[in-house]
């Protein structure tokens, strides 16, 4: 199978890592992972200082890397959250309030300048962004689909686990689909380097992925029935719980986000 896109995560190239790779973080309790998943996010939200945000990005950089994966590969995958982060926090960027690096832009609507608290901004929004993306994508390539699917079996509701069970499946089929499409274009001479000149095959290309798909999961859906789907995936795996010495990491993680949020950000707690 070639891939589409170095830029977009590859599902199967992660579930390769997940399955036949063996590092640090494969010995890791899924629900220790995923302890701390929820432990950045509620980090990311509270702190406020940008050199925090860095030093706790850095160090999910090097957890990432402990763990066998490839930074290189990293770095392609970083396109799509850094493309979400320029299109939301850029226009901040300019419109924050300070001191401005540089001489302003003439632009149709006025002189714009970015200024060091604009920069700052920025700087926070990107390591949030990242800190969580890089983990998340860590966690995925260190765990086990069958992990996965218990985990998602436990914390998400019904029918949302079962949706989000039949999503991740059916989205190797999608993949195959639309790869099948694309080289059948350049097989016929087209050309897909400009997307401006080449919208219409785009168009099309992507038309036919969403008819394939419908109709593939309507034969998928009758198969199922068939075989006795009621509703429901059965899950015969089992995740333990955690060792107690990753669950005083978790706890660790939590009473570090609290306290840093008590003394630092509220100063309820008097230094």
């Amino acid at each position: 199978m070639t891939t589409l896109s170095n830029h977009v995560p590859d599902p199967r190239l992660i579930t390769a890592y997940a399955e036949h790779q063996e590092g640090p973080l494969h010995r890791v309790n899924p629900w220790t992972k995923v302890g701390i998943v929820g432990a950045l996010v509620f980090a990311v939200t509270i702190i406020d200082t940008l050199t925090v945000l860095a030093g706790l990005y850095a160090a999910i950089l090097v957890t990432y890397g402990v763990a066998g994966l490839p930074y290189r590969q990293l770095i392609y995958w970083y396109t799509l959250p850094l493309l979400f982060i320029v299109s939301v926090a850029g226009p901040l960027a300019f419109l924050e309030p300070g001191v401005p690096i540089g001489e302003a832009l003439a632009t149709p609507v006025g002189r714009l300048s970015v200024t060091w608290a604009g920069a700052s901004l920025f700087g926070e929004l990107t390591c949030r962004s990242l800190t969580v993306v890089t983990f998340t994508l860590t966690t995925t390539m260190t765990t086990r689909y069958a992990d996965i699917a218990y985990l998602l079996g436990r914390l998400l509701p019904r029918p949302i686990d079962q949706v989000a069970l039949l999503t991740y499946r059916f989205t190797f089929v999608m993949i195959e689909t639309l790869e099948d499409l694309v080289k059948g274009v350049l097989a016929r001479g087209a050309s897909l380097s400009d997307f401006w000149a080449n919208r219409r095959t785009y168009a099309r290309i992507l038309g036919m992925t969403l008819l394939t798909a419908i109709e593939r999961s309507e034969r998928l859906v009758k198969s199922m029935e068939a075989r006795g789907y009621d509703g429901d995936i059965t899950l015969y795996g089992d995740v333990s719980r955690p060792p107690a010495g990753e669950v005083v990491i978790i706890g660790s993680c939590y009473s570090g986000v609290v306290i840093y949020a008590l003394i630092v950000v509220y100063e309820v707690i008097p230094v």
